[in-house]
């Protein structure tokens, strides 16, 4: 047996606001994790951990991006047991979107929509709890009591099958005082990049 991570939070950003208004849970934002050192999380979200935009499956760290910025906001750890095979398969297609991410996008729409109980499912487009929820199905490690598109990050706290280990404050967190925190980028360096990299990006479809 082996044992996958869940982590849930609630960061304060746009986003989150957003969600938390419409739905008033505790947690707005869910991450997956292979390592019990929470070394690397697996979401769709932010991809530079800064910006709003570009979004879409990446990798978060607990000592960058909106992790590193915002140490007083809520957070909770749970552990899903799951069989080495399970774990394999998840892992394996974690691995593969993070590898191929100008693949997919953020599903903004089916994230509005899953405030209101409503299903929407577009094609290699996922919002957090979409993307985390189909990495732990497809892979056979959880069985879910509703649509990977109408699974929200609030709902894993209520599910039996995983195992809290961690309530409170992201600075609490034991993973995260272990670790050398990263200087905080220049958001404005951050959206000149992406600026820079839409243009680029921009001229050569053109060429």
């Amino acid at each position: 047996m082996k044992t996958l991570y869940i982590f849930l939070t609630r960061s304060g950003t746009l986003v989150s606001n957003l969600v938390y208004a419409l739905t008033g849970a505790e947690y707005t934002h869910i991450s997956l994790a292979f390592d019990e050192d929470l070394n690397t999380l697996y979401s769709s979200t932010r991809k530079n951990g800064y910006t709003m935009f570009p979004a879409g499956p990446s990798r978060e760290y607990l000592n960058k991006g909106v992790f590193r910025l915002r140490e007083n906001i809520p957070c909770a750890l749970y552990a899903l047991e799951v069989s080495d095979e399970a774990y394999a398969r998840a892992k394996r297609r974690a691995e593969h979107m993070m590898t191929h991410g100008e693949l997919y996008r953020f599903n903004s729409l089916g994230l509005l929509l899953c405030a209101f109980h409503i299903r929407w499912n577009r094609r290699r487009h996922y919002f957090c709890s979409q993307f985390v929820s189909e990495v732990l199905q497809k892979s056979g490690s959880l069985d879910l009591p509703k649509h990977s598109t109408l699974m929200r990050p609030n709902d894993y706290a209520a599910l039996p099958q995983l195992k809290c280990l961690y309530q409170g404050k992201l600075a609490g967190l034991p993973q995260r005082q272990s670790m050398e925190m990263s200087e905080v980028e220049s958001v404005i360096g951050l959206y000149l990049e992406v600026f820079f990299g839409a243009v680029k990006s921009g001229a050569r479809r053109m060429f």
